[in-house]
């Protein structure tokens, strides 16, 4: 089955070891972005994955292009030409030093494109899964419109929809973002929301906003979770990672799935950080792998929520991991053991 992803993706740079922006003079460079990074680890997975975004026509464009090609990503159909590639900076943190983000985004090549350029009667065919976050709409009113026009072609077509609400605050604010999730959600098949996304793009709530003790709301986000599918009737799925953050280093992670009015839940996994970012991604991805193979409920969200604490072993945004490596994961404490 075809899995085709769409958003912006983006230059990363990063400050040596632990650095902050304003001391350092060299930067690591690599590519992501959130929809990418999905597309990366489904390829990663051995799935027919393609993804859809616009980039320059110069050596950045062509730089990034290849970071998918590399990972065996279908970019046949990435629209080329605009000003710029988007970038952000990524300032890694370090005990009670939270990690940050700052965007150089505006005017991108995607940011700047038509909603006509996208023609989803040939972007969109014999794709049996399409995958957006709410990243996307909050680019641009032309990208909600583009969404829209999708997701309307999805439903005519019986393709399944998986959303990622990824709020970014940075981007919008929840008004805006819940005007426009509320036209979108009633396309949308599967959905994941963590922490805030709950309230900042449904206006329901189910999370206080302390990230330390996010595992004891679990009562609160069940109670989000059956929210969503009353709301949206369409949704048959809801996914949520719940996190207790004790530092930067240090967290416990666990998933949630509902569906069919069960609930699924996994183990808590103690996790050693060694990077922040893109482990929602990760879910995601994991999330769609398991929808493709038809794993069962519990196998599927297990297989999630291992696939994303391995991404915070692994610097830059794509997780660079096998399906062995994930299972391994999944049988609690095996994936500490030497591989020889």
């Amino acid at each position: 089955m075809k899995v085709l992803t769409f958003g912006e993706m983006m230059l990363r740079l990063k400050p040596s070891a632990f650095e902050r922006i304003v001391q350092t003079d060299t930067f690591e460079a690599a590519y992501g972005g959130a929809e990418a990074n999905v597309s990366v680890s489904l390829a990663q997975l051995g799935h027919d994955s393609a993804y859809l975004t616009k980039l320059p026509e110069n050596p950045l464009g062509e730089a990034a292009i290849g970071a998918l090609r590399k990972y065996g990503v279908d970019t046949s159909n990435v629209l080329r030409g605009g000003p710029r590639l988007g970038m952000y900076f990524f300032e890694k943190g370090n005990g009670v030093r939270g990690t940050g983000v700052v965007y150089d985004r505006a005017g991108s090549s995607i940011a700047t494109a038509s909603s006509a350029e996208f023609n989803w009667d040939v972007l969109l065919k014999e794709v049996g899964i399409f995958y957006f976050s709410g990243i996307t709409p909050a680019i641009s009113k032309d990208l909600e419109t583009a969404l829209e026009s999708a997701l309307e072609y999805c439903k005519a077509n019986k393709i399944t929809v998986v959303c990622d609400m990824n709020y970014r605050g940075k981007m919008w604010k929840p008004e805006q973002a819940q005007i426009v999730m509320a036209k979108l959600m009633p396309f949308v098949d599967v959905c994941i929301a963590n922490d805030e996304d709950f309230e900042a793009c449904l206006g329901i709530k189910a999370f206080d906003g302390d990230l330390s003790h996010g595992i004891e709301q679990i009562e609160d986000f069940r109670e989000g979770m059956k929210e969503v599918t009353k709301r949206y009737p369409n949704c048959k799925v809801v996914a949520s990672v719940l996190r207790n953050i004790n530092s930067v280093e240090q967290s416990d992670w666990m998933a949630i799935l509902y569906q069919n009015d069960t609930f699924y839940d996994t183990p808590i996994h103690n996790v050693n950080v060694m990077e922040g970012v893109a482990a929602g991604d990760a879910f995601g991805a994991g999330l769609v792998h398991g929808m493709v193979e038809q794993l069962d409920p519990q196998e599927t969200i297990e297989f999630a929520i291992a696939a994303s604490v391995l991404k915070l072993s692994i610097s830059g945004d794509l997780n660079l991991v096998t399906e062995a490596e994930i299972r391994n994961a999944m049988q609690k404490g095996s994936n500490a053991r030497l591989s020889r």
